[in-house]
Order: C-alpha cells, then structure tokens, then sequence
C-alpha cells in the first residue's frame, strides 16, 4: 500500500513589523518588541486608525531583480516577492529544481490603489468642483500609468514570484481574507503529494494600513488605545478592546522529505495535515466556535495526533471580545490545558498574510524548542479558559504545533507542524 510522502519546509522569508527577515522576527519575538505603533497620518479615529502595524526599514530594491519591475508592483506584490526571495535563498532551491516541477501558491487580498495615482485623473474629470465620472474613459485615463492595472491584481504576486524564480509548475492565488495563508500552504501540500510538483513556494501577503482600508474596516472593533498602541493588541486578556490592523507577508519552501534529504537540504519543520472546513457564521457569529472546533477536530483525526501530543497552539488570537471568546472555547472543549500563543499582539490583524506570518513563529518554535510569548497578556478572561503563554517563551515539551486561522465569513482552518526530526 502507497503511502503518502513526508513533506517538509526547507526555506522561510518574512516581512512584517516586527522584522525583515526570520533573525530580526525571532529576536523580536523572545524579547517581546512590539511592530505596532502611531502612523504617518493624522487620523481622527473615525476614518483613519491612529495606529497600526507598518512594515519599516524594508528595502524592496534588495529582493526584486530587475529593479525596474519594481514600477509594476504594489508595495503588497513587493513584500510578498521579497519573502518568497528570502525563502528560496535560504532552502538553496536555485539551480536544483526542474522549473516546470516547481510552482507558487500564494494568498492575498484586494489591492488598493495608491491615493497618488489618481490625483491627475480626478482632477482631469474636474467640472465646477464635481468629478464627472461620465468623462472618466476620455479623460481620466490618458492620465493614468498604462500598467495601473497590473500593481495591484491579487494574482500578481505569485505571477511575479513565478517569474523571478522560473517557477513553470502550478500557480494559483488564494483571496480568502484571514485564512488565505494557510490555505495557500496546505493547498502546497496537497499538490507535492499528489506528485504534480517537487518544490513549492507558499505564502500570502496583506497590508490593512492603506487609508482606503483603514476606511473600510473602522466599523469593525478596532482597539482605541491610542494612548498606548504596543500595548493595543492583547488576545485573550480580558482588558482586550479590539484587533489592531497591519501589513506584512511570509513564504515557505516545501518539497518532500525524500527529495530535500537527497540534495542536503536543512529541515526546518515537517506538515503533518491540513483541514480546512466552513462553518456560515455571518448571521450567527456563535457559531464560528464550531468552525474552529470542526477545524482542530479534522487535522487531528487526518494526522492520528491526541491533543496530548500537541506541544502549543498559534491561534488566530484576533482581540476582540467575542472573537476570542469563540475561539478560546473552542480550543479548550476540544485540547484542554494545551499551551496557546497569540503572534497577533506583536503585529495586529495582517489580513491574508496574516496567517503565514504566524505560522513563521510556529516553525521557529518548533526548530528552537521555544514557544514565543503573548504579548499584553495581563489580566487572564474566565470567558476565555485557555492557558496564555506569557511574560517569557516556554520551552516546547511537545513535538507538534498547531495553528489556527478563521475569518468572518466561517472559514477556520488548521495546520499541524511537528519538528524536523520527531
């Protein structure tokens, strides 16, 4: 009887506030140095979000070849081609792969267009003080860079990434909020043991920090500690107040054991399953709870793992009242007293690339046998029975990990990551 080949990650590269690269992330990490802080704006709380996760001190021009590609990406298809870089450079995939056996699948979400761009085409459809948008095709479009269109598509940046590393083989884009990175991972999976692939490059990329977004989301419960905004995000304690909104993007390599072992690749962690189930919850947000239940109960039957064998959970850790609440209920009915870590607190909500973010810290953790702390994690929630690591990493007793994304339409999904050598 065939069984199914062990796949492995070989390779990582993040981008996010609180590091470029998996060095400066992991130090952020251990020593509890939060990437949230006042934006560039004025904003009045209403419309602009006075504080968020921003990516600083990111230089795209180090990652993207040739330079001038970097004229048709937006700053999401920047950092998304930047991490997927930093992956491939570290898994040392160059040159050892068939380009029609190596594929992308990446998650994103909807691109905004920079407020610069338009300028001079609103102002070319200017009459009396009032955008005529019935002159918008004759006018407004000879202002407009021809290749607008091509920035900011969700597709792009598993296009690129494809480009850059003459990657042939699948390619597909994930767009599923909250729970694209994931996803995007476990469809990698799912194609390298079906064999359609030998090497994949997973990941997502977001940024919710764009003025339009914050616009978007300010109906949401969004923290209001502008006084304090390190100290925004804190899932699960029960002084939380609301998520806090950030950009970032991470990449993985995963190829099959067999094949990483023959060309004297470094294991960083192995996929054991992925599950990825749907619970409607937009007219019932109740009923997310047995998502995310439905979700952990699946990857551990599809693993034969007992949750005694789970070392920590990654949770989705979002910060707000009832999103935590849901999710802490449903950890516990189905774990108990497992160890739970929330990255969120260090970086805010990333959207779709918040997920493989996350999971960065879950492979760290499972090489260095350390789980990261919770950061703001003060005050513990009768409502959320679960155990918070906090103050300091807590050494991973157990081989596995488990991570956990949901968003508000009722997609809950889980990933369970065990060490290289268990």
């Amino acid at each position: 009887m065939q069984t199914n080949p062990e796949i492995v990650i070989t390779g990582a590269g993040v981008v996010c506030p609180i590091g470029v690269g998996v060095e400066p992330f992991w130090d952020s990490m251990l020593s509890g140095r939060s990437g949230i802080r006042r934006l560039d704006w004025d904003g009045d709380g209403q419309l602009l979000h006075p504080f968020g996760g921003a990516v600083t001190q990111f230089e795209p021009g180090r990652y993207v070849r040739p330079r001038k590609n970097l004229k048709v990406m937006s700053r999401e298809i920047q950092m998304g081609v930047a991490a997927a870089d930093m992956a491939c450079a570290a898994a040392k995939i160059a040159g050892s792969v068939d380009p029609e056996r190596l594929g992308v699948v990446f998650g994103a979400d909807m691109m905004v267009t920079e407020l610069e761009e338009l300028v001079g085409a609103y102002r070319a459809c200017l009459a009396e003080g009032k955008v005529e948008l019935r002159t918008w095709g004759e006018k407004a479009l000879p202002e407009m860079f021809p290749l607008w269109m091509l920035k900011y598509l969700p597709n792009m940046p598993a296009c690129h990434i494809g480009i850059a590393h003459d990657a042939r083989g699948p390619n597909n884009t994930h767009t599923l909020g909250e729970v694209s990175g994931l996803t995007a991972l476990a469809e990698a999976f799912y194609v390298l043991q079906r064999g359609q692939a030998d090497v994949m490059v997973a990941g997502a990329v977001s940024s919710r920090i764009h003025p339009l977004t914050m616009a978007r989301y300010c109906a949401l419960p969004l923290s209001r500690r502008s006084d304090a905004p390190a100290a925004a995000c804190r899932p699960f304690d029960a002084n939380r107040d609301g998520m806090v909104l950030g950009e970032g993007a991470a990449a993985f390599v995963l190829e099959t054991r067999q094949r990483a072992e023959s060309r004297g690749a470094t294991v960083w962690a192995k996929v054991l399953g992925c599950a990825n189930v749907f619970e409607p919850s937009e007219t019932s947000p109740a009923r997310r709870a047995q998502g995310i239940r439905r979700a952990i109960e699946k990857v551990l039957k599809m693993t034969g793992l007992s949750p005694n064998e789970i070392g920590h959970v990654n949770a989705h850790g979002l910060s707000t009242v009832d999103d935590d609440r849901f999710e802490a209920w449903a950890i516990h009915e189905v774990l108990g007293d497992v160890p739970v870590t929330a990255p969120k607190s260090f970086f805010g909500n990333l959207g779709a690339g918040g997920g493989a973010v996350e999971l960065v810290a879950s492979v760290l953790a499972l090489r260095h046998g350390l789980v990261p702390p919770t950061l703001n994690f003060e005050r513990p929630d009768p409502a959320c029975p679960i155990r918070v690591v906090h103050r300091e990493p807590l050494p991973q007793s157990r081989p596995a990990a488990l991570a956990l994304n949901h968003s508000a339409s009722g997609h809950a999904v889980g990933v369970v990551l065990a060490a290289a050598d268990r």
